[in-house]
């Protein structure tokens, strides 16, 4: 059941203690793909599980503002401190788990909020009457090329939102992109921001992400998502 979509009545008619809880960023991800990507790939993994799982699964809104101030050169880029981050997502949990949703996987899908969720998560189920996960869809998938707006996310994307692809920039936005994320010496990144590295922010080749790709890696991490949900949902806490 998704809360976006349902009125009171059908959430209180639910009967589950499982809930999924989307979290990206809204940030740019070069010239060709949207800001909303890491919302919208995140959204699209949790949807996948949330339907293909044998039990009901309570679907709350994306959390769509992330930690991403190393962004902020591109335009439209948004940000929070971890602090107020952790804050808003641990708030959100307890929301869920008032109404008895108190099993809750964070599905993530940007890579600057991941230190932030396994310390918040950790807060949670130490400390508030909830049991809380991290879920990074992208590093439950067999990818070695992720990038940043690069062939695993444009793959996603290309599958699950092409019409917010812009398909003519594809060409430049791989023309001035960056082979790898950071700049690295004896074993440290050098550089904060991406524009240290990147001209246009985008981190590998999104040419080289297809639909057919995307539909697979959905699948991929739908799946991962859909195991862990059923560890949670009888794991003792």
């Amino acid at each position: 059941m998704h809360l976006r979509d349902a009125t009171w009545t059908d959430a209180e008619a639910v009967e589950t203690d499982l809930a999924l809880l989307p979290v990206g960023s809204t940030e740019q991800h070069g010239p060709h793909a949207p800001l909303g990507t890491d919302a919208l790939t995140a959204a699209a993994v949790a949807d996948a599980a949330a339907e293909s799982h044998d039990d009901e699964v309570v679907v709350a809104p994306p959390i769509p503002v992330g930690v991403a101030e190393e962004h902020r050169h591109f335009a439209g880029t948004l940000w929070v401190s971890e602090d107020t981050f952790r804050r808003y997502v641990r708030e959100t949990v307890a929301s869920l788990a008032h109404h008895g949703w108190d099993r809750v996987v964070l599905v993530n899908g940007h890579g600057g909020n991941v230190d932030a969720l396994r310390e918040v998560c950790a807060r949670i189920s130490r400390h508030d009457d909830a049991y809380a996960v991290a879920f990074t869809w992208f590093d439950a998938v067999d990818a070695d090329d992720m990038g940043h707006g690069g062939p695993v996310e444009t793959s996603l994307l290309r599958h699950s939102h092409p019409e917010l692809v812009r398909e003519d920039r594809l060409d430049e936005a791989a023309a001035d992109a960056a082979d790898g994320w950071g700049e690295w010496v004896s074993g440290v990144n050098l550089a904060y921001d991406t524009d240290e590295f990147s001209e246009n922010g985008t981190v590998g080749d999104p040419r080289e992400g297809g639909a057919d790709r995307g539909a697979r890696l959905l699948d991929e991490a739908s799946a991962a998502l859909t195991e862990l949900l059923d560890r949670v949902a009888t794991r003792e806490r």
